[in-house]
């Protein structure tokens, strides 16, 4: 596996593979790699001639209280999984690489409408502008065939699907299941911040939508009756916050009352000061 920093020497890297008619996988994490990661690194390494994962902790989808600075960064422990995962080349920006004029003078970015509403674009303003603007970036440093997505951020996925769409972006865009614990909690690399009082809490936000999930397989259509039973489950943990609980269509993201289609079933809460995000889609 090659290490690269600089998008000049990875845009090199990459004509040569094209000039051998290479395909070309991108996994985009920001780092402190999981199971989770891997899971897509090794998909793309089965789909794929070359695997490029990239490792940036993207400061322009942080908050101005949110937890960039803290976020967790272990590069020598990442670069060791994603050699073991099948990466061919691993992509480690640094901020000024990424954003050459500074990130806090920007004036171009891409803005994904509609499905940014609500979720995690109402409780995090600017977040999904910065994703779908890193996604831009790295798609056209890379120009990937497909790119690999985690379903746990399954509006993120939404957001880069619809700029491909719209912007005629010729990268495919593959989402791959959530990664989870063996007692059912989502793999995060924010997972870490837990004290073992809140991981034993924080298994309440998979328990009750693996809960709901039974119900929409025994026949249930009421969703709000659903989303009620979700809220008053996550509520009896008094370490827990929740952000939202809510029932949408998984590809316009307009909220639903009644389980037609395809529904996701999503959750926020803070565990302590932990933001946490789950998630399951009832293929109705």
């Amino acid at each position: 596996m090659e290490m690269i920093k600089r998008t000049t020497e990875l845009k090199k890297r990459l004509a040569k593979a094209r000039e051998k008619k290479q395909t070309v996988g991108l996994v985009p994490t920001m780092g402190y790699l999981h199971e989770g990661h891997l899971t897509l690194m090794r998909q793309a390494k089965r789909e794929n001639d070359l695997v490029v994962s990239s490792i940036f902790v993207n400061p322009l989808q942080f908050g101005p209280d949110e937890d960039y600075e803290a976020y967790p960064r272990d590069l020598a422990k990442d670069e060791q999984l994603a050699a073991g995962a099948g990466v061919d080349l691993l992509f480690a920006p640094e901020v000024a690489d990424m954003y050459p004029n500074g990130f806090g003078n920007m004036a171009a970015y891409v803005d994904v409408d509609r499905i940014t509403k609500g979720l995690c674009g109402a409780s995090r303003p600017g977040h999904f502008r910065g994703v779908a603007t890193v996604v831009s970036k790295l798609f056209h440093i890379v120009n990937p065939d497909t790119a690999y997505f985690g379903q746990k951020d399954a509006q993120q996925v939404a957001v880069i699907r619809q700029m491909v769409a719209d912007l005629n972006m010729e990268v495919r865009v593959v989402s791959v299941p959530i990664v989870r614990e063996a007692d059912g909690l989502a793999l995060s690399s924010r997972n870490v911040y837990l004290s073992p009082v809140e991981r034993q809490a924080a298994r309440v936000l998979s328990q009750s939508l693996h809960e709901a999930q039974e119900r929409l397989k025994a026949g249930e259509k009421n969703l709000l009756d659903l989303l009620d039973e979700i809220r008053k489950q996550i509520t009896c943990e008094p370490l827990i916050h929740i952000d939202y609980v809510t029932a949408v269509d998984a590809y316009s993201f307009q909220e639903l009352s009644t389980a037609a289609g395809d529904v996701l079933l999503a959750v926020a809460a803070k565990v302590g000061r932990t933001r946490l995000i789950d998630n399951i889609i009832w293929k109705g």
